[in-house]
């Protein structure tokens, strides 16, 4: 074979043979590549066509399930930094295009899959890596199949939130899926109790959303356990309340006055709320020198009797109410 012939094969064939000995020469180098193309064109072997590109050439997509605006320097840096050590983006985000290349106006591609990987490319750009450019694997998908492939790239990612997963189902369920709860489980391969919990969140009031520093601390238990709280209308206007004096309070603390308050103190609050204030138990009966005194009140916890006097009860007062206990209990 000669050495032009063999320069086309490693053309053509280039990243389908990446286990293939560089020493292999002559017939046998023929016969491996022989053997690549003809598995994939058998369909065994699935050639991907990957493109680095200008994230700026790039928008999130409508139905992208992560929230870009929360997305910051402090919450990819671990994905900066790992771009940096590897000098590439590793993984390739999946999009779509948007419009033929060098036709039109605007951008030419959106993201399915790849918002944090975005996002770093671009903060990296910004910032003194300018070479660093965006790996995108181009599909033709339909919404339907760009949202199943969204969802099931981030479902198990602890990076993005309950809530932001749940808006996306409950987006998804009247888009897609004509409201039908159980075919959408069918096609996300969730049990209906599963993905009815998420929708539920989906639900959770504006109101309550807004208590928590922000919508990446609101989880799905937290509206599982607030829902029956709020079964009645006492029950709901009293956290509802709650809820604007915890989202004031969560302001100011953006606004550089004080801390923000942590969802489990949150949660805590919004159910304390909801709970009819404790009535303190009548004493028995209360033992006293005059009327219009507070005199000396008893209760009976088991077989204990507890006795309680204010503090600032004269001696002669107390002597009085402690002699009528006294003869009260001697009687029996």
């Amino acid at each position: 074979m000669s050495k032009r012939h063999d320069a086309i094969f490693d053309d053509v064939l280039k990243g389908i043979e990446a286990d293939a000995p560089a020493r292999d020469k002559g017939p046998a180098r023929f016969l491996k590549r022989s053997s690549a193309l003809a598995e994939q064109a058998g369909g065994g072997r699935q050639e991907k066509v990957l493109r680095l590109v200008d994230p700026a050439t790039c928008v999130m997509w409508e139905g992208h399930n992560r929230a870009y605006d929360l997305l910051t320097e402090a919450n990819c840096r671990d994905l900066i930094d790992g771009i940096i050590a590897q000098g590439q983006q590793e993984f390739p985000a999946v999009v779509r295009r948007l419009r033929p290349a060098h036709e039109g106006e605007g951008p030419e591609f959106e993201v399915i899959c790849g918002a944090r990987r975005h996002f770093a490319i671009t903060w990296l750009r910004a910032n003194h890596y300018p070479q660093f450019r965006y790996l995108i694997e181009e599909r033709e998908l339909t919404d339907e199949e760009a949202f199943r492939l969204a969802d099931i790239e981030n479902r198990d990612r602890e990076d993005i939130s309950d809530l932001e997963r749940a808006r996306d189902y409950a987006g998804a369920l009247e888009r897609f899926y004509g409201g039908q709860q159980k075919l959408m489980a069918e096609r996300l391969q969730v049990s209906p109790a599963w993905l009815s919990r998420y929708l539920g969140l989906a639900r959770l009031e504006p109101e309550l959303v807004a208590a928590f520093a922000s919508i990446r601390e609101v989880k799905e238990l937290h509206a599982r356990q607030l829902k029956p709280l709020m079964a009645t209308e006492e029950g709901r206007a009293a956290i509802i309340a709650e809820a604007d004096r915890l989202a004031q309070e969560q302001a100011a603390a953006r606004a550089g006055q004080g801390a923000a308050i942590p969802a489990p103190k949150v949660v805590a609050r919004l159910k304390a709320a909801a709970q009819p204030p404790k009535e303190r138990k009548a004493a028995e009966r209360v033992f006293r020198r005059a009327p219009g005194e507070s005199g000396v009140q008893m209760r009976r916890k088991g077989n204990r009797i507890q006795l309680e006097f204010d503090r600032n009860l004269s001696d002669r007062a107390l002597r009085a109410a402690f002699e009528q206990f006294l003869e009260s209990r001697a009687k029996g």
